[in-house]
């Protein structure tokens, strides 16, 4: 069974120009519904004229992705490449082509219609685990995320993957602390109910915390942006800074990695104001097991990382 997946471009067939009795042009075209039949082949539709001038329906099988590898454990990030009447096309993940909304004013019943595709739910739940937030906006909330302009990179590819639910582009935060310059990069989402939805799972009393769900919030899309975002190089292992949450919340996240991806993991401590503060450890014998897991879903420019 394959996965669900989108067209960049729907498969547009090539317009079809015929001339009617008043020798006047019109276009004929169809479009590929997501029909894929059981081999692999894809059927699309085509309309023509017959003899006497009718519109008719015929079929055709045009492309066999026999040659598509799909594990269930694990979506294949890579696009597959088609073609349809000889207009090359690609076939993604459904929400990694999402294109930008920047500028573009929704009223309150289109928000209400707005839903997550599922990529874009992990991405956003591996931002909440580190860096991002959720804000109350009377009644929804929104998504926020800030980087330092040092991880500049790694926060225009976040964008890239939300602007479909932004409504303008990012601002420039210059802060000054101790004599120094702090530079940083931050956007926000619209206010959403989808995201109200996510906001009751993280901030169940107005605090955020591990929800409760984490087994099945946590896919390998939403562990590569948590770590992207908190997780520190060490000499052996990877430490995944969880400072901001309880004791509860550390162990209810390390039972997830352990359980679910097989990671032998440790709980460290650290002593800050007078507070003690909780942090995973990511042992360097499961650090190759990490890396075959979230490799995939990494931006290029993080990969050091998890590099050791």
């Amino acid at each position: 069974m394959f996965p669900f997946f989108c067209c960049g471009s729907q498969f547009r067939l090539l317009h079809q120009k015929t001339n009617n009795e008043n020798n006047k042009s019109n276009y004929l075209g169809s479009y590929l519904a997501g029909l894929i039949e059981g081999d692999g082949s894809i059927i699309v539709p085509k309309l023509h004229r017959n003899e006497k001038g009718k519109l008719k329906k015929t079929v055709s099988r045009v492309q066999k992705l026999s040659t598509m590898k799909y594990n269930s454990n694990k979506l294949n990030p890579h696009w597959v490449t088609g073609f349809c009447d000889g207009e090359k096309t690609k076939i993604v993940i459904f929400g990694t082509n999402l294109t930008s909304t920047v500028g573009i004013k929704f009223t309150l019943k289109q928000l209400a219609m707005v839903q997550l595709a599922p990529y874009t739910r992990d991405v956003i739940v591996g931002l909440l685990l580190s860096d991002g937030w959720l804000s109350s906006d009377r009644k929804n909330a929104r998504l926020g995320f800030s980087q330092s302009a040092v991880y500049g990179e790694y926060f225009w590819f976040v964008f890239c993957s939300l602007s479909h639910y932004c409504s303008s582009y990012p601002i420039v935060r210059i802060r000054s602390r101790l004599g120094k310059e702090n530079i940083s990069l931050q956007f926000f989402t619209r206010a959403m109910p989808c995201l109200t939805e996510l906001r009751s799972l993280f901030y169940p009393n107005g605090v955020k915390i591990v929800p409760y769900n984490i087994y099945e919030l946590l896919t390998p899309i939403a562990l590569a942006h948590m770590i992207m975002g908190d997780g520190s190089v060490e000499r052996h292992g990877l430490i995944i800074c969880t400072n901001s949450y309880s004791i509860e919340d550390v162990v209810r996240l390390m039972n997830v990695l352990i359980i679910r991806y097989n990671l032998e993991c440790k709980i460290r401590l650290k002593k800050q104001n007078q507070k003690i503060e909780y942090m995973i450890y990511i042992s360097q014998s499961s650090m190759s097991t990490l890396r075959t897991i979230v490799t995939p879903y990494f931006h290029s420019s993080m990969l050091y990382k998890i590099s050791k």
